[in-house]
């Protein structure tokens, strides 16, 4: 019964993974990929020849070259990385986890008000990308008129690292609050009532409520949630790619975007892109077991 699912996630999963590792340890680019190069004769068959400078295996250069810096900017794009998921993983949680929080409680339009807030994440990326974008324009954006309500000038958003980066993130934190809020409010639910009741009548103040029920009933959640929120921001690529564009000059790349653009653009690089892609799973492994040990010593069972 087990065998089609093993099949299936051989054929989609497994055997790319392979490849992807493999071509890793050679030099495979749009140039070299043939093996074999046949050029059209006056007789008008073909005539094929081997290809003198197919890809071949070239160890550990590629790793050599990127974690150097020798091709491309694997350190300011992993600081980018870095930057844009403790970011946008800690706003998704803490601004969710406030939204679960009130609508977990009873009040008028408490139904309307889920729906509503559960509207950015059925939108699809691209639009959300594109939408955020316009606003943060800075000649017809809605962002720059609401601040020249304040008497601050235009902003150019995109001209500068550090702005052109928080614009992705505030985009993302849109996107990814509603699952969180969801996960997170399901959690509370669980959470039995007496638990409050008893702390209540034993005299504990709503934070204090809140500090010992509540944060330890949702742990499970919390946990499950933080860690898949880490990887899909970590290889969040529409956003950063239709927002900033990697303005300005290749500043607010990540790693999937520079791993994209290596596969895609220019001469393809795929011994490049594919390098970047091993890496960009090493660290994303590295960091689940880190976690998952972490939580196993607090005695979390994950």
């Amino acid at each position: 019964m087990v065998l089609p699912t093993v099949i299936v996630l051989g054929v989609l999963v497994l055997f790319p993974l392979a490849q992807g590792i493999y071509q890793s340890f050679t030099d495979l680019t749009e140039a070299n990929q043939q093996d074999v190069i046949c050029t059209k004769t006056l007789g008008g068959g073909e005539e094929c020849v081997d290809n003198p400078k197919q890809a071949k295996f070239v160890g550990l250069d590629n790793y050599v070259d990127v974690l150097t810096g020798e091709r491309g900017d694997f350190w300011l794009w992993f600081t980018n990385t870095i930057v844009w998921t403790t970011a946008c993983v800690f706003f998704h949680y803490t601004i969710g986890l406030g939204l679960a929080v009130m609508l977990n409680r009873r009040f008028r339009g408490r139904s309307l008000y889920r729906v509503l807030l559960i509207v950015p994440w059925a939108v699809p990326g691209f639009v959300s990308a594109f939408a955020w974008k316009f606003m943060f324009n800075k000649d017809a954006g809605l962002i720059n008129a609401f601040l020249g309500i304040f008497g601050v000038e235009p902003i150019a958003w995109n001209d500068e690292r550090w702005t052109s980066l928080f614009t992705a993130i505030v985009t993302n934190i849109w996107m990814g609050v509603p699952f969180m809020m969801v996960a997170l409010l399901g959690g509370l639910q669980s959470i039995p009532q007496d638990l409050y009741e008893a702390a209540e009548m034993d005299g504990a103040s709503a934070w204090q409520r809140f500090r010992n029920v509540t944060l330890p009933g949702l742990r499970p959640v919390s946990s499950t949630v933080i860690l898949l929120g880490t990887i899909w921001t970590f290889n969040m690529f529409p956003v950063i790619f239709f927002v900033t564009e990697g303005q300005p000059a290749g500043e607010t790349e990540i790693l999937v975007t520079g791993a994209f653009r290596a596969a895609f653009e220019g001469l393809r690089n795929y011994s490049l892109a594919a390098t970047y892609g091993v890496l960009i799973l090493s660290i994303l492994l590295v960091y689940a077991a880190i976690y998952r040990r972490v939580l196993r010593a607090q005695g979390d069972v994950f």
